[in-house]
């Protein structure tokens, strides 16, 4: 089968036949969500094609589902099969007759939240984004915490306020209390803050009681997309002792409409940076082969002016290690759970993936090229995050993006 599409691609397209990213979308004429595929500037009616080509019933059904979840719950065998008949309808020119009318122009559509999300959870993986929170608020002692280097720290967030991207993100209110305050105060967030993540999208579930081990985290992860796990920082700061992120993280999460398949990823697979603390059994990927470290670039817009390059590679901890911590314990997962990666940042200055790293919590802050200068984020601001990855043949895997605009506080 070749890979050369008989679609006019440009060869620098981030969404070349290399990629075929999933999402859902409407248009003007036809309200009802559906499964597409991106494609160069168009996106596939996947149902559709299915549909007039005489694809299996029952595989048809898991493609018009208005969500990815049936997919998603399918398994990679599946995911395998449907990727494969996307690349011949793709490249194949007996297929065209059938293709071409099922193609929209993306900008002619709406896109929508490409899965159900069932449980969320955010994890803490970078050692840099670690290491500069720790010297930031625990000055004079070691940065990272005693256990930070032995398992994948995380918590459970809120699958309710995960939106797709686009989606307005309203300043959320709640309780602050600065180091100079005798008592605490209510009001809308002063420190509001953005962290640049990557999310891994769970398909094949696990009963209650089983794990996943290291190597079967392509068996139960379908893919990947952009996260924006935004942060009121202030409200954080006053709530997470002892406990841990609550409402300074809750209120949304932003997700970007693509999920670019594991298989697309193949050509961006690296080894995770050297460890110095030996991991236990069930953590450790040091003889797998084909570790799941992964060269992403990520970019980080401010009002549309680039303000930092985090690197994905650089992440300590993998998401295949992640989701084996996260299910070691006997808890299940199920169609639509996503993880993200917590923080990407990198070692040097402007790689940094959150404002309270880059202006280090208000004390550099960012300038903009209309004279203004940023520490945290205002009403009206727009963060967009990007990310792009290797692909075969020298092409490259883009993911979309991820971007809200700061609303004011309600009330």
């Amino acid at each position: 089968m070749t890979t050369a599409s008989w679609l006019d691609l440009p060869a620098d397209s981030l969404f070349g036949i290399h990629n075929l990213p999933y999402g859902v979308f409407t248009t003007p004429d036809d309200p009802r969500p559906r499964i597409g595929v991106a494609v160069g500037e168009q996106v596939l009616n996947v149902a559709a094609v299915a549909n007039t080509v005489g694809v299996d019933p029952e595989l048809t059904d898991l493609l018009d589902a208005t969500t990815l979840n049936p997919l998603l719950g399918a398994g990679r065998p599946v995911w395998t099969q449907v990727r494969a008949l996307l690349t011949e309808w793709l490249t194949d020119p007996a297929f065209r007759s059938a293709v071409e009318p099922e193609l929209t122009p993306r900008q002619d559509v709406s896109l929508h939240l490409p899965f159900q999300v069932g449980d969320y959870v955010d994890f803490y993986a970078s050692e840099h984004h670690a290491a500069n929170l720790g010297r930031l608020f625990r000055p004079g002692s070691e940065p990272l915490t005693p256990n930070w280097k032995h398992l994948p720290i995380g918590y459970h967030g809120r699958s309710g306020t995960v939106v797709v991207s686009g989606t307005p993100v309203v300043r959320p209110q709640g309780q602050r209390k600065a180091p100079a305050d005798a008592v605490p105060n209510f009001g809308p967030s002063r420190r509001l803050d953005i962290e640049a993540e990557v999310g891994f999208v769970v398909g094949a579930p696990t009963e209650l009681g089983d794990s996943v081990p290291l190597d079967g985290f392509a068996d139960h992860v379908f893919g990947v997309c952009l996260v924006n796990d935004w942060s009121a920082r202030d409200i954080q700061a006053w709530e997470y002792v002892p406990l841990g992120p609550f409402l300074g993280k809750s209120f949304a999460t932003s997700v970007s409409p693509w999920v670019v398949p594991l298989e697309a990823l193949r050509q961006a697979r690296v080894a995770p940076p050297a460890r110095d603390v030996e991991p236990l059994p069930y953590l450790d990927d040091r003889d797998a082969k084909e570790p799941w470290g992964l060269d992403l670039s990520l970019e980080v817009r401010l009002n549309g002016t680039v303000v930092s390059r985090p690197p994905f590679a650089a992440m300590y901890w993998t998401a295949a290690q992640q989701l084996t911590h996260m299910t070691v314990n006997g808890a299940s997962v199920r169609p639509g759970d996503l993880f993200a990666s917590g923080t990407v940042s990198g070692p040097d200055r402007g790689t940094e993936g959150a404002l309270i790293e880059l202006t280090w919590n208000g004390e550099r802050p960012v300038a903009l090229p209309d004279g203004t200068t940023r520490s945290f984020l205002e009403d009206g601001d727009e963060v967009t995050i990007t990310a792009t990855a290797p692909g075969p043949d020298g092409s490259v895997i883009g993911f979309g993006e991820v971007s809200g605009r700061v609303l004011p506080a309600r009330g």
